[in-house]
């Protein structure tokens, strides 16, 4: 079953987490949609700067610092995902703490990590 997936800070910057992430998802055959601040598109996956209201997210995958996430907070908590994970340097307890109020699971981790231990 795929894990559909919202990489929220995705870069069109190789070198950067976000990217490898998208790549890694894809190539486990995640359906992985991507919010970032320039459209483009890495792997096969179309970075949009908006918004969208996207469905049947099952997992968000954080790549923003905690002042950056404070405007997807609403927008995160009405996509409902199961999950919204926090890779290093994204830990955000006043978001964790909303995301508990909203029964949404959350997770301290590392995307890549997950997808490279098959515990994603």
């Amino acid at each position: 079953m795929s894990k559909k997936t919202l990489v929220i800070g995705a870069s069109l910057k190789e070198e950067r987490y976000s990217n490898r992430a998208i790549q890694k998802l894809r190539a486990h055959q995640i359906d992985t949609v991507a919010i970032g601040l320039r459209k483009g598109i890495v792997a096969d996956v179309n970075i949009d700067v908006a918004k969208k209201e996207y469905q049947n997210i099952d997992t968000v995958t954080l790549y923003l610092n905690p002042k950056r996430q404070e405007e997807y907070y609403n927008y995160i908590i009405d996509l409902k995902p199961n999950r919204v994970i926090f890779n290093p340097g994204t830990e955000n307890f006043e978001f964790l703490k909303m995301l508990k109020n909203n029964n949404i699971e959350s997770e301290i981790a590392c995307t890549l990590v997950l997808l490279g231990t098959n515990q994603y």
